[in-house]
């Protein structure tokens, strides 16, 4: 749901009515019921829609609204929420790669510590709370929402048509690493030739990124996107497997992407676990039993996962708060892995739960996907974000889609992103 706006009208109408109709459009208010309105901001399907009823049901005297944004336009309409005071909603999902850039803003979000945060810390994996707390004690900004453990996933007919491995334990073995992962895509492309091997290079290269410790910024939040050989090595590997035609050629999370997977274009996707159910949303009935999952290469990773966060602007930060916790708690955790949207939970113990272990899913043919990825997800080292991270990782990605467009070679792109994240980050 878009942000309500308030019209501009004749010149009697007062400042203080135009003040009214804006504050409304974020924060918790009261209805007419008398009931308690909280909004819940999130981007993509969170998979909330049976927690917010069960919610309802057991307090009658709440509704809860949900509204749901773009990616990117989630997160810029947050800053500019926050810069102005008005306009942010109760309860506000933020993503960890946008997380480092409202560090500098924390002071605008309620310090959840207040209202009993600090009682869940053993709750989380150790280093998902770290992130929650932006590492500051006794503070805490979010609820962890769900971790991105990384695997590739993969179609199965594809792969029979060319004669590789189907068995998804058979299918890891060919990619121990990520040269082997391409060495396998110029196999695949010769002996099916109307089909990509993945579908968008930004995606591969995001993959790499996040099996790193540090990535564009060093510990000392120092940009290091031109020195870090880490970082030319897989934009290069990315780019020059696109220029062989490897990639679909792909915008992540377009229309088009979306049509992509429902058309089978790609054989293979990075895939953290909650990308299964993106796919299973795009590909819809007609994919089901085709995709299977396998082991990333390189060893493992981790990309996404999300903080729910209470902006002090909300006139009812403890009912957010409470909310919030609700959407975090280890039951709701639970729903969500074992339900449509796969996000794997950020609580050691839901990880642990035999339920969550056992988990298979239907539509990846019936892969074990709580083994597959609630197995690896305690050992997971997350990347590093400064504080401009996204600023700079931008353009690196823009870079590519021009090495997509075949408007540039993989040295001229990697030129083109240097000079872009350089002025970004200024």
């Amino acid at each position: 749901m878009g942000r309500t706006r308030a019209r501009r009208t004749a010149a009697a109408l007062s400042a203080a009515t135009a003040l009214l109709a804006l504050s409304a459009c974020g924060s918790g208010s009261d209805t007419a019921d008398g009931k308690l309105t909280l909004t819940v901001a999130t981007f993509s399907d969170f998979g909330y829609k049976p927690l917010i009823e069960e919610y309802e049901r057991t307090h009658p005297d709440v509704d809860v609204k949900e509204r749901i944004s773009q990616f990117d336009q989630h997160h810029n309409q947050l800053s500019t929420q926050i810069a102005s005071g008005s306009g942010a909603a109760d309860v506000v999902a933020i993503e960890e790669g946008y997380l480092p850039k409202f560090r500098a803003v924390k002071d605008k979000f309620t310090n959840l510590a207040d209202f009993g945060a600090l009682d869940r810390e053993d709750e989380y994996l150790d280093w998902k709370w770290e992130q929650g707390t932006l590492g500051t004690p006794g503070f805490v900004m979010g609820y962890g929402t769900d971790v991105g453990s990384l695997a590739i996933c993969y179609r199965k007919d594809l792969f029979e048509k060319a004669g590789l491995p189907t068995d998804r334990t058979e299918v890891g073995k060919l990619w121990p690493t990520w040269d082997a992962y391409f060495a396998t895509g110029e196999k695949f492309q010769d002996r099916v030739k109307d089909k990509a091997w993945f579908d968008s290079s930004g995606n591969i290269f995001m993959a790499m990124m996040n099996q790193t410790e540090f990535g564009f910024f060093d510990a000392r939040d120092q940009y290091v996107g031109e020195t870090n050989p880490k970082v030319r090595e897989f934009f290069m590997a990315s780019a020059e497997a696109t220029a062989d035609e490897q990639s679909a050629n792909l915008q992540p999370f377009s229309q088009q992407w979306n049509a992509g997977i429902k058309q089978g274009r790609m054989a293979t996707m990075t895939c953290p676990a909650w990308m299964t159910g993106q796919i299973a949303t795009a590909a819809g009935e007609a994919g089901a039993g085709k995709w299977d999952i396998a082991a990333v290469p390189g060893g493992g990773g981790n990309w996404g996962g999300s903080f729910l966060t209470v902006p002090k602007q909300s006139k009812h930060a403890e009912e957010a708060a409470e909310l919030a916790g609700f959407l975090t708690s280890a039951a709701a955790q639970k729903k969500i892995f074992t339900g449509p949207v796969g996000a794997l939970p950020s609580l050691a113990p839901v990880l642990e739960d035999p339920e969550v272990r056992g988990t298979k899913s239907a539509y990846f043919n019936d892969a074990p996907t709580g083994e597959i990825f609630a197995s690896s997800a305690k050992s997971l080292k997350p990347n590093y974000r400064g504080t401009k991270d996204q600023q700079a990782r931008i353009p690196f990605g823009n870079a590519l889609q021009l090495v997509e467009q075949g408007k540039a070679d993989p040295e001229e792109a990697w030129d083109k992103a240097l000079d872009e994240a350089a002025k970004n980050i200024r």
